[in-house]
């Protein structure tokens, strides 16, 4: 790669939950998983991140002192299911020690090494965070009574795990509260394992959430979860061994758990936008900030402890407008606007705290942080709105923009989950939309027909690989990596431009300041390679969830997996009873559509299927097929068994592995 595209790679790059979509982020590491064939650093990679190394000054003690501040006690061991899987392994990263290796950006190992500061801490009197048990961290207030919890990881092994080890050094207290933050599963998925639903209600202990959490919470994965979930393990880089050529952290944790996920239904909302509750008798002041980091989120202050919880609205990162595991994108403006009116909120704030990473201590230090923040997402989003009505395209902004030396220095705004090139692109997509208005670009051919037609201009496969070979030589990876896009799309058998492809990912991947970033980049090279998983993500961890989940999500993902080829020339009415509900839809297909209304059954119906909606959930799932229709107690069948079943045989069962970097 030339020198002005490893500029434009490291600096814009330098800058920065499955669920929030739900399934989501939950894409842990998979032990079964083959290890990836990483490869050397070419002198380009080694010579860039050299430079990255003389550009910052990455020692940062002060960032170290406050990762370690408070410490009382690290974990060690695994974390297993009921089954005696691995949901969670304490030492699995134990290789982040030390100088950083010429396989990972030297900014990216310093992330990792703060990340690796695991353990329990004290914040400040009544106030501790559990911090490396899951991606996130779970913060215990002391209340009157007991543990003020708020947020509980993403799964319930790992929550558990956590309150276990609080427990045996802080005493064991009751669970007094639980705070929902945010409606990203690595913030809620864990509840069952802080707290049952029994006891919760059994104590009437408080459960508290932002308005709308419960929708934001449990309707995004079903509509979307397969293809979320199937890119999250490249984001995540569940499937890459866990080594200095592989997975070193996430930018914003270690990992995800990938553990059983369930929820609390929240006793009480925050629906105003500046709130004031006692809980165990505790003041908080909440400050709702929705359609920040998350569609349903919170922040909030505790006049008595001086201390201020960002939620994730705050953390050490830029983060992300737009999240490459797939999701709406956020907008950037609302985003830095929130994060001003904070400023007022902590004046007489001693700490900042937050649900990733480490806290802030001092008021000089706390205004620092938080402004550099607000200024980073308000700097992308005017930037880039000024070049947008200058006629700029998404990747020209993205090539140029440059983050100012006064934000670049400051390292806990660096892209190491999002970055100013994938924000910036967000910010056009906010906006503008996909289209960049070139009439071009309005009915492209798609990639496997595009990549065939490159091959045929080139003058065949051969000179197209000459042409990469060439552009890997010189270093120029970015260049090398699109010839040979197209070269594997036009043939995904071609083992010498997979092979060569995998190479290009693998330098990129070692240079990335970002590490989901990384994690794509060297996933591509696995599973060019090896090929994708057998088996993909099933959404049967999250069932102690989806079981507050409407009925109705799930007919909109049911009809939004009709195979409309097969259901062309289809006109069928059917009846879905729910017998514990007391509830009935009726779903009618016609014009390779499905419809549904909530309504008496119809008396012209095909077929009229009466069950519960815990197996319904099963059939959702994944854990319950055809024959069980038929076998089992939960359910009965009046009309024609023949046209149920050719109702169900229309609706598409998505595996969740489909191919990403060949076609």
């Amino acid at each position: 790669m030339s020198s002005h595209h490893w500029s434009v790679h490291r600096r814009s790059s330098s800058l920065a939950l499955i669920c929030a979509t739900v399934l989501l982020a939950a894409c842990g590491k998979d032990p079964a998983a083959p290890a990836a064939s990483g490869g050397s650093v070419s002198a380009f990679t080694a010579k860039a991140n050299e430079a990255v190394a003389r550009t910052h000054d990455l020692a940062d003690p002060k960032s170290f002192e406050d990762a370690k501040r408070g410490f009382i006690a690290a974990p060690s061991g695994q974390v297993k299911d009921a089954a005696g899987k691995v949901i969670w392994d304490f030492d699995s990263y134990a290789f982040v020690k030390g100088a950083a290796p010429d396989t990972v950006n030297p900014s990216l190992w310093r992330q990792a090494l703060l990340n690796n500061q695991i353990g329990l801490f004290k914040v400040a009197d009544g106030i501790w965070q559990l911090r490396g048990f899951d991606l996130a961290n779970i913060t215990l207030i002391e209340g009157k009574t007991g543990w003020i919890v708020v947020d509980t990881l993403t799964a319930r092994e790992t929550a558990a795990a956590a309150m276990a080890f609080a427990r045996k050094h802080l005493g064991d207290k009751p669970v007094s509260a639980v705070i929902f933050t945010h409606s990203h599963v690595d913030h809620f998925g864990g509840a069952l394992g802080v707290i049952s639903a029994e006891e919760v209600a059994k104590r009437k202990v408080p459960v508290v959430a932002p308005a709308g959490f419960m929708e934001e919470a449990t309707s995004e994965n079903v509509m979307m979860g397969v293809a979320m979930a199937r890119r999250s393990m490249y984001m995540y880089g569940s499937r890459l061994p866990r080594d200095a050529k592989g997975s070193v952290d996430t930018g914003l944790g270690k990992a995800v758990a990938y553990g059983q996920v369930g929820i609390l239904p929240p006793t009480v909302l925050v629906e105003q936008a500046h709130q004031e509750l006692t809980i165990d008798g505790l003041r908080f002041v909440f400050h709702n900030v929705p359609g920040s980091e998350a569609p349903s989120e919170f922040v909030f202050y505790l006049p008595e402890k001086k201390a201020f919880g960002g939620a994730e609205m705050l953390s050490h990162t830029l983060h992300n407008l737009y999240t490459l595991r797939g999701a709406k994108v956020r907008d950037a403006l609302k985003w830095s606007n929130y994060i001003d009116e904070s400023l007022a909120y902590v004046a007489d704030a001693e700490v900042v705290f937050n649900q990733h990473h480490w806290p802030v201590w001092g008021r000089e230090r706390i205004r620092e942080f938080i402004t550099k923040q607000r200024d980073t997402y308000k700097f992308i989003h005017d930037q880039t709105v000024r070049q947008m009505n200058a006629g700029l395209t998404a990747p020209e902004i993205a090539e140029t923009l440059r983050m100012p030396k006064p934000l670049d220095d400051y390292l806990n705004v660096h892209g190491y989950y999002g970055t100013l090139r994938h924000n910036v692109k967000a910010v056009y997509q906010h906006y503008l939309g996909w289209f960049d208005a070139h009439p071009s670009n309005l009915d492209p051919l798609p990639p496997v027909e595009a990549g065939k037609r490159y091959v045929a201009l080139a003058g065949g496969m051969d000179k197209v690989l000459a042409t990469a070979q060439s552009a890997f030589d010189a270093g120029d990876y970015r260049w090398a990596a699109e010839v040979l896009k197209h070269a594997v799309y036009a043939d995904g058998k071609n083992a010498a431009a997979k092979d060569l492809l995998a190479r290009c990912f693998e330098q990129l991947g070692y240079v990335a300041e970002s590490a989901p970033w990384r994690n794509f980049y060297l996933t591509g090279a696995l599973e060019l390679r090896q090929g994708p998983p057998e088996k993909g993500i099933t959404i049967a961890i999250l069932l102690d969830m989806l079981q507050y989940t409407p009925i109705e999500r799930f007919l909109e993902r049911m009809a939004a997996s009709l195979d409309g080829a097969k259901a062309a020339d289809t006109k069928l009415t059917i009846n879905l009873s729910f017998s514990d509900l007391k509830e009935n839809y009726v779903l009618h297909v016609e014009n390779a559509v499905m419809h549904f209304r909530k309504a008496p059954p119809a008396t012209d119906a095909n077929a009229t299927l009466t069950l519960t909606k815990a197996f319904f959930l099963q059939m959702m799932t994944g854990q319950a097929g055809a024959a069980d229709l038929l076998t089992s107690k939960q359910t009965k069948i009046d009309g024609s068994t023949i046209d149920l079943a050719r109702f169900f045989s229309l609706i598409e069962k998505a595996p969740g592995t489909f191919p990403i970097v060949v076609r």
